[in-house]
């Protein structure tokens, strides 16, 4: 995140001098020209560290500097006073005061107790990144996978980690791309700085722009303080755009303006503020549409999609479903201090042929509510929704391969059954998609969800030609 520093000093020498020294740093300064006048502003400035005049402070001072630690952002205090009196100082530490310092010191031993406190506002921010609640916190190595989509998919992603352009995370609600897009941040050369989220879909389009971008004092009706954006915030780390397809045209264009120049205005501002921000976006919507639909800027697209990765829903790669529900039981059962100490046979057996619509936060939320109804020392098909009970039709009519017949899965075990009819439904799904993409490969690969190369793979498994369905095969 940006330091902001604001300055409020009667010596215009040392204003000068302030400005000259820290113009060039990693902050955001303001120097107030007239700061007799500058007391309500400097309140509202949103600021980090104040250097303030002990004669523009208004009295009583102790009740003015409360003022100053009580807002929000926490700030740090130096005050310059003008008398060279220990007694005097040590009043206005005790006022509340983080820094004294008398004024008629050189300028250079000024400037470095200055920059002494920025590097400690900067600490201040380290200790507070990280999570003190005990929540868990992602890495890569959390998402082993039994499955070859997710593999390959896995692969890809370790080949972008260290890199510093922008990530689309494409895939249907709940498979985890923010889950995945923390992990990513945590792994890569930005893991000391912040992450910031941010949902398109949960903020009013006449509020966007001030959460991107923040707003100063007066910007608008209400903005009684300045306020910081979440490209300011994210200073050094990596932003996360969550529902990045619900974002109005108009923000598209000027998010897009501040992808390729890395700076931007805040709402009410007059001066650029430049950040070093790495953005990963997320959407469940199929952009390619959108942009027909012309509800989403194929620049935008195009700027936003450097590196693109697409994950595979739950469905797709059930192998990881008794793995992963394992592991949200553990996780679960301590946070409420049970003791469970797995499922049983037959719950697994109904986890791994349900459809997950929700994708994995439902699972998540199937074990969490098991936890808590289990009754037992074992999670049993009892302790599961309703509609993982509910007996289903044997007789199952797949698109073109007609009736399949449990009678003749006598003498079979079931694995083999389930990969009997797995092979059909893949067979039959695939030649959909190819013959809808008219033999396009990676279009098909991108509809079904899955890499390219898992898609040759499969294809080579089944005995599918892609060239069969290009337009004009006889």
């Amino acid at each position: 995140m940006l330091t902001r520093l604001v300055c409020a000093v009667k010596e215009k020498k040392l204003a000068a001098a302030i400005e000259k020294r820290l113009s060039q740093a990693d902050i955001r300064l303001k120097i107030f020209p007239h700061p007799r006048n500058a007391w309500q502003d400097l309140v509202r400035s949103c600021s980090d560290v104040f250097v303030i005049s002990r004669t523009l402070i208004p009295k009583p001072v102790d009740a003015s500097v409360a003022i100053l630690n009580n807002l929000p952002e926490k700030p740090i205090t130096i005050i310059l006073d003008d008398r060279e009196s220990s007694q005097e100082h040590a009043t206005l530490l005790g006022a509340g005061a983080d820094m004294v310092l008398y004024s008629g010191l050189p300028p250079d031993r000024l400037l470095e107790a200055i920059e002494t406190s920025l590097t400690a506002r900067q600490q201040f921010y380290d200790m507070n990144r990280f999570d003190h609640r005990g929540r868990f916190q992602p890495r890569l190595h959390d998402f082993v996978s039994n499955s070859r989509d997710m593999q390959l998919f896995l692969e890809e992603v370790r080949q972008v980690v260290a890199s510093d352009a922008s990530l689309l995370l494409q895939g249907e609600t709940g498979v985890g791309k923010e889950h995945l897009s923390r992990a990513i941040h945590l792994e890569s050369p930005r893991s000391s700085g912040p992450f910031i989220a941010l949902n398109m879909a949960a903020i009013p389009d006449q509020l966007m722009e001030s959460e991107l971008f923040g707003h100063e004092q007066g910007a608008f009706t209400g903005a009684i303080r300045s306020r910081r954006g979440a490209f300011e915030l994210a200073h050094g780390g990596t932003l996360f755009l969550d529902e990045i397809g619900e974002m109005p045209l108009k923000m598209q264009s000027k998010l897009l303006r501040v992808l390729q120049d890395l700076e931007f205005t805040p709402v009410g501002g007059e001066s650029p503020v430049w950040v070093d921000v790495r953005v990963f976006a997320a959407t469940n919507k199929d952009l390619d549409q959108e942009i027909i639909n012309r509800n989403f800027r194929q620049d935008l697209y195009y700027r936003l999609g450097v590196i693109t990765l697409t994950l595979p829903p739950l469905r797709r790669r059930k192998e990881d479903i008794p793995e992963m529900a394992e592991h949200f039981l553990v996780q679960h059962a301590q946070q409420v201090g049970r003791e469970i100490s797995g499922f049983s046979r037959e719950a697994i057996h109904a986890m791994c042929n349900y459809a997950w619509p929700g994708n994995v936060r439902e699972l998540m939320n199937v074990i969490e509510r098991a936890v808590l109804l289990c009754r037992s020392g074992r999670i049993t098909l009892e302790d599961l929704p309703a509609g993982f009970r509910e007996n289903q039709d044997l007789s199952l009519e797949w698109p073109g391969t007609g009736k399949t017949d449990p009678a003749d899965w006598s003498g079979q075990t079931l694995d083999q059954v389930k990969t009997v009819l797995i092979t059909q439904v893949e067979k039959t799904y695939l030649e959909m998609v190819l013959k809808k993409t008219r033999g396009r490969v990676g279009e098909a690969a991108r509809q079904a969800g899955i890499h390219p190369r898992g898609l040759y793979e499969k294809m080579k498994k089944l005995g599918i030609d892609k060239n069969q369905f290009k337009p004009g095969h006889k």
